[in-house]
């Protein structure tokens, strides 16, 4: 920044100070400086310019007049040059200059004002090259830490060197993906920067309690924001430099989040894929086994799945990858799917059933920490031999979740044993058998919305006519026509137990698997 004392500070200027002004004047800010001899400069002075000048004009006005003109006009201060007819500055300017509270310097008589001039423009010029070289040698820093695949530690150590500064990544979903200096957030701490990600637009500072204000440098990949570098100083004590610098890091770390998210959806398109496999029954299963070797899966031994879903609301975003960096905390390399209504984990498992309880109870605790407000809730499987035998336990763990999403109290876990005899029977049938048992019962009824939606609430409200009719809607003898209706489309009669059971698996089998 050009300021008098930069100025002074030149010794090949050999400027003499004389009167330092107000408290500050030296170092405070000078555009520029100006050449005058006029009277009454102040109709062209600029605020906060420095007035050079040889005092030719004593003979028109008083110093008193000069200097009341120009620190009227927002001088920066005064530099009188010596000349051979005033080898010493008047004693009548110093006076003035001092009663006004304006910086007056003095130049030696062989030292042209260009000198002063070029001083200034180079002064100026490395304060506007400074901050560009600075941001130049800062990218190639984080260009560096990036393409050596340090990723967003490596960001963040670059900023470190030139900025001590408490920095911290956490992405959408509220996990920690690096710090400075073994700095931790909490699980509130690291909810309430997700929370304000899912803001739009998002907020540029968050209160985390003790830690107090912390900014927010969005870190957008795909054209959406993916994570926050958060700096726990509040915006307004940061300066422009520093703010500059955490800009250019979260656009780095915007790249280095982009390329995880590459890797992740590849990761999640086989992951589903593996699905597939599974669901095809034997004709994949060497490719299934060799699917899970890609995870660091062992395809030999005992494996479980698990599905895990949310009873009120779809699985949020970032879900598949919280699941799977907690089994990877649990030291157990995982393939982790996401569904449109869960998200699936086939793992190796040779501890006991207690065991895996217990671990998906740490699961559940860790999901009620990330995602508060929801319930989170896990279907398990059972065993599976070997990769061969994975499509029974991914079934019935599906079907084990999507029972339990149907219930908003009651267990959040549920296993393959625990299931409705139904489904186990269902599970012993092969799929075809299974949806042509249901399209045979059903397909009368299908070009008939209004019978279906009756048949289903009588069967939930356990044959009562008065409680189906209210949760439809219609008056009971509405309901009851629509009954007669169905016994004629079906020759089933729900007043009869083996029809009233043909109906309901029937209706279970459509929607199962």
């Amino acid at each position: 920044m050009l300021t008098v004392r930069a100025l002074v500070e030149d010794r090949a200027l050999r400027l003499r100070p004389l009167v330092a002004g107000e408290p500050g004047a030296l170092d405070a800010e000078v555009l520029w400086v100006h050449n005058t001899e006029l009277p009454d400069p102040s109709p062209y002075l600029r605020e906060r310019e420095l007035v050079l000048t040889n005092g030719l004009w004593r003979d028109a006005v008083s110093a008193e007049e000069f200097v009341r003109a120009v620190h009227g006009a927002g001088a920066a201060g005064v530099v009188f040059g010596l000349r051979e007819q005033t080898p010493v500055t008047p004693p009548d300017l110093v006076e003035a200059c001092r009663r006004v509270g304006l910086p007056l310097v003095e130049i030696a008589v062989d030292v042209p004002f260009t000198a002063v001039t070029r001083a200034a423009a180079a002064v100026l010029a490395q304060a506007r090259t400074a901050p560009l070289l600075g941001r130049v040698r800062l990218g190639d820093a984080l260009t560096a830490a990036i393409s050596r695949g340090r990723g967003a530690d490596g960001v963040l150590e670059v900023v470190r060197r030139s900025h001590d500064l408490p920095l911290v990544v956490v992405d959408r979903a509220g996990r920690q993906l690096a710090a400075t200096d073994g700095l931790r957030l909490d699980d509130r701490q690291s909810r309430v920067v997700a929370r304000a990600l899912a803001r739009r637009p998002p907020p540029l500072e968050v209160d985390l309690g003790e830690l107090g204000g912390a900014s927010l440098f969005l870190v957008v990949a795909v054209a959406e924001v993916d994570a926050a570098l958060v700096c726990l100083r509040p915006v307004r004590e940061l300066d422009e430099v520093q703010r500059d610098a955490l800009e250019q890091a979260a656009r780095y770390l915007s790249v280095d989040s982009a390329t995880r998210r590459a890797v992740q959806e590849i990761q999640l398109r086989y992951a589903h894929e593996l699905l597939d496999m599974i669901l095809s029954g034997p004709a994949r299963a060497g490719e299934v086994a060799a699917r899970l070797r890609a995870f660091g899966v062992g395809a030999d031994g005992e494996l479980v799945v698990c599905a895990v879903a949310f009873t009120a609301d779809d699985p949020p975003a970032g879900l598949a990858e919280v699941v799977s960096d907690f089994f990877l905390g649990e030291g157990t390399a995982t393939a982790v799917a996401a569904g449109s209504r869960d998200v699936v984990a086939v793992l190796p498992w040779r501890r006991t059933d207690q065991d895996l309880r217990a671990c998906v109870d740490r699961l559940l605790a860790l999901l009620d920490r990330r995602f508060p407000g929801g319930r989170a809730v896990v279907g398990l499987g059972g065993r599976a031999a070997d990769a061969t035998a994975l499509r029974q336990p991914l079934l019935r763990s599906r079907e084990a979740c999507r029972v339990l999403r149907r219930r908003a109290t009651g267990p959040r876990v549920a296993g393959v044993h625990e299931l409705g005899a139904h489904r186990l029977l269902l599970d012993l049938l092969p799929p075809d058998t299974v949806r042509g048992f249901a399209d045979a019962v059903l397909a009368p009824l299908r070009e008939h919305g209004p019978l279906l939606a009756a048949v289903r609430a009588l069967l939930r409200h356990d044959g009562q006519y008065a409680a189906a009719a209210r949760a439809l809607g219609v008056h009971e003898n509405t309901l009851r026509q629509r009954m007669a209706k169905v016994e004629q489309l079906t020759g089933r009669d729900v007043r009869r137990t083996e029809d009233r059971v043909d109906l309901f698996l029937a209706l279970e089998a459509a929607d199962y698997g």
